[in-house]
């Protein structure tokens, strides 16, 4: 969790410096107070994971030009501006060039720590939202993320491309562990929003009790145990992206709801009647099958068709058997990275045992098998221990397994087999020989 703070609060007059720091210390929030706009200026760059709250009349650097150079360092830094009575139409202004929000003098201490902790809040999303992407480029880039050279993937791979250039909303279905969520992430990384927040809700995970004010927000007396204002989920999201993971667990009742907010792109918080508009992307997530839940009436079939716009189909791993051994081996480098250990080897046999095995739990379950493998725990792929050998000969075997697992997965037809390894006949040929490999081996007998 990216931790909340500190709040960089600049105010050239001492009094209000103490009442600042005494309201937010009791907030159990942390701030650090400036008598000078240069002094905070200095603490900001990209990494900062706070906010910046400043008085707009200040000698010298004041807080306009504060909130300009703040927001040269990073235009996604929340700023507040505290502003006099006659300092409005300058804080209206300043709103337009990218003050998150502003505070009229005087005011009391809960609006204070109100637009503090929804500052907080949008900065925390943002600094996640830039990690993830920094996770995310390099495996999208690399092929990482949404591995694979199967044809599936492949269809999976230029439909994100097709899509992500749009604004059109997206139904991602597929079995648990076929990378729903990743290919949301990329999704979101390859958008136009890709710099706004990727706020991903797992439908399935919030209580029911809790959910609609997790998605809305609420005001004040909303509820009992409100007492106040919270922005939800939803509001934080704003020009970015929502994906809804596990939408097929969202009770009915709340299904309504979300279809006038997709519908409208507007949501209005618990307890009021106030209208909020979203600039937002939807991406809903699914591992069951929402037409024949729709038919069954546990599904609304408008909010189904409201959301897939656009359909991408994730394929299980039982369908793309060719990417198995490049997948766990993969797998097995991340995983040794993640321990500090080096990477182990894996013997030939070990990846055709690999492609043969059914993987109900598809890729988490590949990953499962492959930190296991790191750690030199049993699995069922775990064979006689890796062999010595040269880098040349450990290739060689990898480079089997591959061709092996290809083979077996397109029943020993040639023309599917080299296509799908992007390499030519002959070149097939000439491995397949080198290896001791026989295609009828491969051929299924009742096809």
């Amino acid at each position: 969790m990216i931790p909340a703070g500190p709040i960089l609060f600049v105010d050239d007059e001492e009094p209000l410096r103490i009442a600042a720091q005494q309201t937010l210390d009791l907030a159990d929030l942390e701030c650090l107070c400036f008598d000078r706009a240069a002094d905070a200026l200095a603490r900001i760059d990209p990494e900062f994971p706070g906010i910046l709250v400043s008085d707009i009349r200040m000698p010298g650097m004041d807080g306009t030009a504060l909130l300009r150079a703040a927001l040269q360092k990073d235009p996604q830094l929340p700023v507040i501006l505290v502003t006099g009575h006659g300092d409005l139409d300058l804080a209206v202004s300043m709103m337009r060039e990218g003050a998150y929000d502003f505070i009229e003098k005087p005011h009391a201490p809960e609006r204070l720590v109100d637009a503090v902790r929804r500052a907080l809040a949008m900065r925390r999303l943002t600094i996640e939202n830039r990690q993830l992407r920094s996770e995310v480029a390099p495996l999208i880039a690399s092929k990482d993320g949404l591995r694979g050279f199967s044809k599936e993937m492949e269809t999976v791979r230029k439909q994100i491309t097709a899509v992500a250039a749009s604004d059109a909303d997206v139904l991602i279905v597929g079995e648990t562990g076929t990378g729903k969520g990743l290919a949301a992430q990329a999704l979101h990384a390859a958008s136009a929003r890709a710099d706004r927040p990727f706020a991903a809700i797992n439908c399935a995970a919030l209580p029911d009790t809790m959910i609609e004010s997790e998605l809305f927000g609420h005001e004040p007396g909303a509820f009992a145990g409100a007492a106040r204002a919270r922005a939800g989920k939803f509001e934080h999201a704003r020009r970015g992206t929502i994906f809804l993971d596990e939408i097929d667990s969202l009770p009915r009742a709340l299904q309504a709801k979300l279809l006038h907010a997709v519908e409208t792109r507007a949501i209005s918080r618990l307890g009021s009647h106030e209208r909020i508009d979203l600039d937002v992307r939807f991406i809903a997530a699914s591992k069951s099958d929402l037409e024949a839940a729709a038919a069954q009436g546990t599904f609304r079939s408008d909010l189904l068709y409201r959301l897939n716009v656009v359909t991408i189909r994730m394929p299980p791993l039982a369908a793309r058997r060719e990417d198995i051994p490049m997948l766990f081996l993969t797998f097995v480098g991340q995983m040794a990275e993640r321990y500090k250990q080096p990477v182990p080897q894996v013997p030939g046999a070990v990846l055709d045992a690999i492609a043969a095995r059914a993987w109900p739990g598809n890729a988490r379950e590949l990953r499962n098998a492959a930190e296991r493998y790191v750690l030199g725990l049993p699995d069922v792929a775990d064979q006689q221990g890796p062999p010595p050998g040269t880098l040349v000969e450990r290739v060689a075997e990898h480079e089997r397994a591959l061709i092996a697992a290809s083979l077996a997965v397109n029943a020993g037809r040639l023309k599917d087999t080299y296509e799908a390894l992007g390499i030519s006949r002959k070149a097939l040929y000439e491995k397949m020989q080198r290896h001791g490999l026989d295609r009828e081996s491969f051929v299924d007998p009742d096809g």
